[in-house]
């Protein structure tokens, strides 16, 4: 038998009354719905104008929403293979990426804007390291016109991986216009969907104009979605953890309601990433709070039997350190322990301002060792192995028994694989390294050998001339 680690934090009686509290702020105080379109969808299946732009949604329509929307969802390649499945008790899956302002150069840690080329080594970056499932937008470029900016960064990222893409574009024609470029490098995008793509709310009870048509543009192309929101307790949300829950699910399930009026079945995928508003500093952070409402979205989430996505990790920290180790070790163990579906969003420090590629590479071997630990531990008469210790008996070693040799390559690759196990004469011999300059030797020979795909001059050929024409 397998015994594995897990986390729970409510009993079904707890996540019903949240549910319940959920229902009654949607029925009463409702959400506001900025566009017209959005709102006369909602006001047409039968939600209740209050006036001001804002609708109350029944709980009829919430639970035929929840009805429809698919459990699991079926996740692709650039190459058209199934890559994975999110929703229905898989294991939590990691992404690089989102939307940075700046790059920490690996060689010199210096702050640079973030530009075209470093699109380009990020996702190689993530493409390389095995423990990342998908590559979300890594940077916004600030060399190039920024009516064309986004659409060279949905190029590169098409150009050079073949994992499942998130995508971040802010403004919506930009997104359609990078919908069509990707459907011109690669087909249609809704047979093996490889693309998909994320929205958020404004939070608090927000359907900003522009997101909401940016979703029906997606839902339209039949692609998969994250309807994702962003709440800071204490600033956005309410500051106590319940509260902030309820406001953050609500908004969530009006997402939904949303997507499933436009197009019943149309699948989504939907989460929060709650923050702490840091009056002293003005800037989100996490906390133990936050960590935990990452895990009370996952389990209502699984509740309803949505998939989900959360929170990375990511934001905390001046590089590769010790302020951002904390938070990815957090995050990733109680995400792969929790019900997590997805955490896209590995790799930026100062509030994710800034993409470190060190950090990505620290992060890769976090996800690596929290991912050993979840497959728990092996219970049964020959892991047990009582007659190899009565044949060894007391006081004897373990070194050449018939198990150790079997299993001792096995058990060793769970060692750090950044960092050798120096003994203190050892250490002492290399002339005493620090932590950090053996981490950063490591990311340059990673970023050194970066390859790209064997695609990749014809798909910046062919996506170049496109955006000379529609950019």
């Amino acid at each position: 038998m397998k015994v594995q680690p897990s986390l729970n934090l409510f009993s079904i009686e707890q996540i019903e009354y949240v549910h319940k509290n959920t229902l009654k702020l949607l029925e009463k105080t409702g959400v506001r719905v900025d566009s017209e379109q959005a709102r006369n969808t909602f006001l047409r299946a039968g939600c209740k104008n209050l006036g001001d732009a804002r609708v109350a949604i029944p709980g009829e329509i919430i639970d035929a929403a929840i009805e429809t929307a698919p459990a699991s969802i079926d996740i692709f390649n650039r190459r058209g293979e199934k890559a994975f499945t999110l929703g229905e008790n898989q294991p939590c899956r990691f992404g690089v990426g989102v939307t940075n302002l700046w790059w920490e150069e690996p060689e010199t840690n210096a702050i640079v804007p973030f530009s075209r080329k470093h699109v380009v080594q990020a996702c190689r970056l993530a493409e390389r390291l095995t423990h990342y499932d998908v590559v979300s937008t890594p940077g916004v470029i600030q060399d190039m016109p920024t009516e064309v900016s986004e659409l060279y960064a949905t190029l590169e990222m098409i150009a050079n991986c073949e994992k499942p893409l998130v995508l971040l574009v802010a403004e919506a024609d930009a997104f359609r216009k990078s919908l069509d470029l990707a459907q011109h490098l690669c087909g249609d995008l809704a047979e093996s969907p490889f693309i998909i793509p994320y929205f958020n709310p404004v939070t608090p009870l927000v359907l900003n104009a522009e997101t909401s048509e940016k979703v029906l543009l997606a839902v339209e192309r039949g692609l998969p979605i994250i309807y994702s929101n962003y709440g800071m307790a204490g600033a956005t949300t309410p500051i106590t953890a319940a509260s902030a829950l309820v406001t953050l699910n609500a908004e969530l399930l009006a997402g939904l309601v949303y997507t499933q009026l436009l197009k019943s079945g149309a699948p989504v995928i939907l989460g929060s990433l709650p923050a702490m508003f840091d009056m002293r500093n003005m800037t989100s952070i996490y906390t133990p709070q936050t960590m935990l409402l990452n895990l009370a979205c996952a389990e209502m989430m699984a509740y309803y039997k949505i998939p989900h996505a959360g929170t990375s990790g990511s934001g905390p920290g001046w590089g590769a350190d010790l302020s951002a180790a904390g938070a990815l070790w957090m995050n990733h163990l109680t995400s792969c322990m929790g019900k997590v579906g997805l955490a896209p969003f590995v790799g930026g420090n100062f509030d994710s301002l800034v993409f470190s590629p060190a950090k990505v590479v620290y992060a890769d071997e976090i996800i690596r060792q929290t991912c050993l630990f979840q497959q728990g531990i092996s219970l049964n008469d020959e892991t047990i192995a009582l007659e190899q210790i009565e044949d060894i008996g007391p006081g004897g070693n373990f070194l050449a028994s018939d198990l150790t040799l079997r299993l001792f390559h096995e058990m060793n690759a769970q060692n750090n694989a950044i960092w050798p196990g120096y003994s203190l004469e050892n250490w002492q011999a290399k002339d005493a390294p620090k932590a950090d300059a053996v981490l950063k030797q490591r990311v340059l020979e990673i970023m050194v050998n970066l390859q790209p795909p064997a695609d990749h001059e014809a798909l910046i050929k062919k996506g170049e001339a496109f955006i000379g024409t529609r950019g």
